[in-house]
């Protein structure tokens, strides 16, 4: 008879080392692009709320 057990311990086991993989590429991902050279001629541009603005 199969182990379910022991298959479910395998596959929790596996899908937890590919959230690993996913949340380290991620993390990767935000540190590059936050050290990364700003983009040629990117604005910061501030808008106005006017519900906000009024109080």
């Amino acid at each position: 008879m199969l182990d379910y057990r022991k298959m479910y311990f395998q596959l929790a086991a596996k899908v937890a080392d590919a959230m690993d993989i996913l949340l380290k590429a991620l993390q990767e991902g935000e540190a590059e692009f936050m050290d990364a050279e700003p983009f040629p001629g990117f604005k910061v541009v501030a808008i106005k709320d006017e519900d906000r603005d009024s109080e």
